[in-house]
This record gives structure tokens, C-alpha cells and sequence, in this order.
């Protein structure tokens, strides 16, 4: 449990990507932009923005330079963009982006399912990147899918997972985000890899990145928490998935895991009506339900009139109460 004064956490939005990306229609430039400018000002730590990798390849975002440039900045909010090669890095430079989130994955057969790479040749991309943005001394954060299991290989080990991210420490990322890629992960499982990677990497920021194909996203973050990670990607409404990743669902939904770490009194920087207020919004944009419950249900001391006829049934109460009280 925190403290009695609010343990800090930073919550990141990926929903603008990693959701995005995923939805069968194509969302409006101007809407997207608009749906930034909003979460910008709800308290968010960084904002994963859009992702400079071929329109080809995923013509949802084709509008990134737009997005990019035309956003309001708010000061103290990180906007980063998933960067897939050197050429989407010198995209992202004539943008201003903040930070360069780059991708690879723990699991040989989802890397090369997802990326047409082996792991090796990744790692020699993701050299090339990094040294673009640390040219441009712009921060790498990569982003390490299936960590806790891939659909087509199954288990990943704990020690391939230390070994990837050691080999991200030496290229110079500060940090590196440990991704449940397909909702895999079991909580005692999050907490050992957790605690193993910040005992190994002490200097490296550390993410949490969770979803909830297997109903376990809000309890993984908590053991995360346990573990001692205070950084978590999240997605409003909790789409998102993975398109090379079979059984995938959208990631832990913003407003539903807010809405559970201020009940329990961690700071978020994050109030829960700015989040159910934008994930409408979205819902509207995307033309379809949002899978998060909060958004739905509203938080937990939501009020609710009492039925027709209540004053009627209180006072048939009171009075058999009052006759009680006279025998």
C-alpha cells in the first residue's frame, strides 16, 4: 500500500498509436489531433502520438507528419512515436519528436512475424536508430514485445529477456518497456521478470505494458507496482492489440486502471472524469463500444436515483417501524 504521502506514478497513453493503429476505419486528421490536444491537458506524463513506419504498412497513421506538427505541446508531456527504421527516425526529426520508441520482440517467430527481421538483424536497425537520435540527442526508449510469453513459441525465458535488455543498455536507451504483447502474463510471473530486470539495469527507466486478453491487465500493474516499476503504458478505452500477434486484445484501458490507483491512493496526476469524458469522445471517433468498464460504469461512487415509488416504500417502512415501537 503507498505511503501516507502519495506514492508518484507516470502514466503514458499509447491509445493514439498502439490503439489506433488497430481500428478498421481511419480516424480524421483534425479528430486525432483534436483527441491529443485533449489528453494533453488530463495530466499524462508522455503521449505515444502516432508511429512514423510506412503508410503502406499502416495506413490508419499516414497522417503522422500532420498530427506531429500540428498538435498543441503542453509543457512537461514527453511525446514520443513508435520510430521503425532510420528513415521513419529522420521522419520523426522534422517533427520535433520528444522521443524515439523503438520495437523488437523477446520471441525469434512474433520478431519475424512482426517485423520480417530476425532478432539479430533488429538489434543491428535498432543500432542505426539510436545513433540518429543521439545525434539529435532526442532519448530512445525501446519498447520489448512478448516478455511474458509469445503465441507461437509459447514461454519466454527470464534470461533472454535480461540478455535484450542489457543489449539495449549498451546502445545507450535510457529506457525500455516490458511488453505482455498477447495478455500472457500472470501477476507472481510480472513481479519476479520485474524485480529481475531492475536489479540487472538499475539505470534504465523502466515500463510496464500490459493487456487484458485474459481478464489479468489491472492485477499484472499491481504487481508491477510490487515489483517497483512506477512507469505503465496505457490505452483510453483500452483498445489497441497486436495484428501479428493471434488472440491479442486491446491494452489495460486507461480510465479503468486510473480509476483503480487513485481508489487506492497512488498520485497519477490523472483525474478520472477528464479520462471517462475523453474516452466518449473516442468512442464516437471509432464508431463502436469501448471494451474499459469504468467508462461505462462511471467511478465507484457513482450516484443513482432510488426507484419509482421509493418515498412510498420508505414511508410504509417507517410506519410499520413506528407500529412496532408502540406494542
Amino acid at each position: 500500500m503507498p505511503n501516507s504521502k502519495p506514492q508518484k506514478l507516470k502514466i503514458n497513453e499509447v491509445g493514439t498509436r498502439d490503439g489506433l493503429q488497430n481500428e478498421p476505419i481511419f480516424v480524421d486528421t483534425d479528430d486525432k489531433i483534436a483527441l491529443v490536444d485533449e489528453l494533453s491537458g488530463l495530466g499524462y506524463a508522455k503521449i505515444e502520438v502516432t508511429s512514423f513506419t510506412s503508410p503502406s504498412a499502416i495506413p490508419a497513421l499516414r497522417d503522422a507528419e500532420v498530427v506531429m506538427h500540428r498538435i498543441q505541446r503542453m509543457p512537461g508531456v514527453v511525446y514520443t512515436a513508435l520510430i521503425p527504421n532510420v528513415r521513419g527516425g529522420d521522419r520523426a526529426l522534422e517533427c520535433g519528436v520528444d522521443e524515439f520508441n523503438l520495437v523488437m520482440s523477446a520471441s525469434e517467430t512474433h520478431n519475424l512475424a512482426n517485423l520480417r527481421m530476425t532478432r539479430s538483424q533488429s538489434l543491428t536497425q535498432l543500432a542505426d536508430v539510436v545513433r540518429l537520435a543521439h545525434n539529435a540527442q532526442v532519448p530512445v526508449n525501446i519498447s520489448l514485445s512478448c516478455v511474458f510469453g509469445c503465441p507461437m513459441e509459447g514461454e519466454v525465458s527470464e534470461s533472454e529477456v535480461i540478455n535484450l535488455v542489457g543489449k539495449f543498455a549498451e546502445l545507450g536507451a535510457v529506457g525500455v518497456t516490458l511488453c505482455d504483447t498477447t495478455g500472457m502474463a500472470y501477476p507472481t510471473q510480472v513481479t519476479q521478470v520485474c524485480e529481475a530486470v531492475l536489479k540487472a539495469y538499475p539505470g534504465l527507466n523502466v515500463t510496464g505494458h500490459f493487456h487484458n486478453t485474459r481478464g489479468m491487465g489491472l492485477t499484472n500493474v499491481l504487481a508491477a507496482l510490487q515489483a517497483g516499476v512506477t512507469q505503465f503504458d496505457m490505452s483510453l478505452g483500452g483498445i489497441g492489440g497486436c495484428p501479428y500477434a493471434p488472440g491479442a486484445s486491446g491494452n489495460v484501458a486507461t480510465e479503468d486502471v486510473v480509476h483503480m490507483l487513485n481508489c487506492m491512493g497512488y498520485d497519477t496526476g490523472l483525474q478520472i472524469e477528464g479520462l471517462i469524458a475523453a474516452a466518449h469522445h473516442l468512442e464516437a471517433l471509432i464508431g463502436h463500444d469501448l471494451p474499459a468498464q469504468v467508462s461505462r460504469s462511471g467511478p465507484r461512487l457513482t450516484r443513482h436515483d432510488p426507484p419509482a415509488g421509493f418515498e412510498e416504500i420508505r414511508e410504509r417502512a417507517w410506519n410499520r417501524e413506528q407500529s412496532k415501537g408502540q406494542i
